[in-house]
């Protein structure tokens, strides 16, 4: 997939200078080239790929009932972007989201439930200066269907993707 070096090869204290995989560098040129406020889009497919091969980190934003309750992907950091049944946001969200990930430079990919959270949380990580942040498109359970049902046409667990629930 890439020649990048495995985060997992990088001690944490020098994962900041892990070589950008050339699918998330093409990525965050066309998301800076199109003005978005963070990195840009990964496919749920290349998301697992990238995250397999060792080459980023998989950050999941949801609450910490929907990963127990929901399922999660194996693996996977967790800092939620927002808590509680009325989502208050974290307010110390972007510290602990550099402090898991192992600094601002550390490509990290976000996943929420439908992919809208972990797009705020992305934008935000991004204005407080962390570089490499992208959002994992369709999210874990993808959106929401005319039978106000999720997991139907799109979502991680939609396409096969590993998970595991609690």
């Amino acid at each position: 997939m890439s020649s990048a070096a495995p985060l997992s090869a990088v001690p944490d204290n020098q994962a900041a200078t892990a070589e950008l995989p050339p699918e998330l560098a093409a990525l965050r040129a066309q998301a800076a080239a199109s003005g978005l406020g963070y990195a840009g889009g990964v496919a749920p497919r290349a998301a697992w790929e990238l995250f397999s091969a060792g080459l980023v980190r998989i950050v999941d934003v949801r609450t910490a009932e929907e990963r127990k309750f929901v399922g999660h992907v194996p693996g996977t950091l967790h800092v939620a972007w927002a808590t509680g049944t009325s989502l208050s946001r974290n307010p110390r969200f972007v510290r602990e989201l550099e402090s898991k990930i192992g600094g601002k430079d550390v490509p990290a990919l976000l996943l929420c439930r439908s992919g809208k959270r972990s797009a705020a949380a992305a934008e935000a990580a991004t204005k407080a200066g962390l570089t490499c942040i992208f959002n994992v498109l369709e999210g874990f359970e993808g959106e929401i269907d005319e039978s106000q049902q999720r997991g139907k046409a799109d979502g991680w667990r939609f396409h096969g993707l590993p998970w595991i629930q609690d």
